[in-house]
């Protein structure tokens, strides 16, 4: 994912804030600031356990909010074009340093190459330019991915056990080169098993309801939804038709079956903010962003929606109970 900002706009706006020297900004108050920026509204209830997390792993390097560390939040509520102004208003602030999701990390890279900016990404940090490379990040960029799109075959083999007599599973596929990974990894697998798929390619809103018009059609039992930021932001409206339909269906993070849907499975972004957390830690300590190499999840979870599964008429079977890190009821 890119964001494209113009670069004499941006400097004007920063009035000469990117180039401050780093003794002007050590003059800041002894209890340092940490700007947590994101591009969606804030904070949207889905996203707070993602704050909690960040505050924990702030926690376990001895940083504490309102304690010995302030933390000043920012939100370009979903109108990417007002993130410039917020990074510039953060780095008039003096912040120690900026947490950031995807387009925000983008933004305030362009604006400053000596503040610290630590990531939470689902996509793959060194393809989209973020940094040079995981281990030697280089500059003022370093932070977390939970990139997910190696993540098909264990979500088709998982949708398999829910759904046994499924012939044919429906995959909605939105544009992005994370969801082109995604989908040949659900092709080869599906090909291995001998799994028929309809897979439908989706772009605009009106294409969500038309796909699934698409599934019915062709006769689909089951629906594996690949990730992305176009589905993120359609989830309510996705887990609604999935439930019109009667299809049980595979999200790709757990925000996915708060909102109603049937299960996830995906990297614990969760955990992944607890690691940005510990990240920003060591960093107001005084490690450099260069010395820190990005982090890859390690951690996933498989959650289940009990209701939504009883809604279907599904039998969750015992050994899939058994795996699930979270069963909601």
């Amino acid at each position: 994912m890119t964001v494209t900002i113009g670069r004499r706009e941006l400097l004007a706006a920063l009035g000469g804030a990117a180039a401050w020297p780093l003794t002007a900004r050590a003059q800041q108050s002894a209890m340092p600031v940490i700007g947590f920026l994101r591009d969606a509204s804030f904070p949207e209830p889905d996203a707070n356990h993602r704050l909690t997390a960040f505050r924990q792993g702030l926690k376990e390097t001895g940083y504490v909010e309102g304690q010995n560390v302030a933390i000043e939040y920012r939100s370009a509520e979903g109108q990417t074009d007002r993130l410039p102004l917020l990074v510039v208003d953060l780095l008039r602030r003096q912040v120690a340093l900026i947490v950031a999701n995807t387009p925000s990390a983008f933004v305030a890279k362009a604006a400053t190459t000596t503040v610290p900016i630590v990531f939470a990404t689902g996509s793959d940090p060194v393809r989209d330019g973020l940094v040079t490379s995981l281990n030697r990040p280089g500059g003022n960029v370093t932070g977390v991915s939970f990139f997910a799109a190696r993540l098909g075959a264990k979500r088709l083999e998982l949708l398999r056990q829910l759904v046994p007599t499924a012939t044919t599973i429906a995959v909605l596929v939105a544009p992005g080169s994370d969801a082109v990974s995604e989908r040949r990894d659900l092709e080869s697998a599906a090909r291995t098993i001998g799994q028929r798929l309809t897979i439908v390619d989706v772009s605009a809103n009106d294409d969500i309801e038309t796909a699934f018009t698409t599934f019915t059609a062709r006769h689909a039992a089951a629906l594996l939804v690949v990730g992305g930021a176009f589905m993120f932001s359609n989830r309510e409206r996705i887990v609604a038709l999935a439930a019109r339909h009667a299809l049980p269906a595979s999200y790709p993070v757990r925000e996915f079956v708060s909102a109603g849907g049937l299960t996830s499975y995906a990297p614990s972004i969760a955990e992944a903010y607890r690691q940005v957390g510990i990240y920003a830690g060591r960093i107001l300590k005084g490690e450099k962003p260069a010395d820190l190499p990005v982090m890859q999840s390690t951690k996933f979870e498989f959650v289940i929606n009990l209701k939504t599964a009883k809604a279907l008429g599904l039998n969750v079977p015992d050994k899939l109970l058994a795996l699930a890190d979270e069963v909601i009821e």
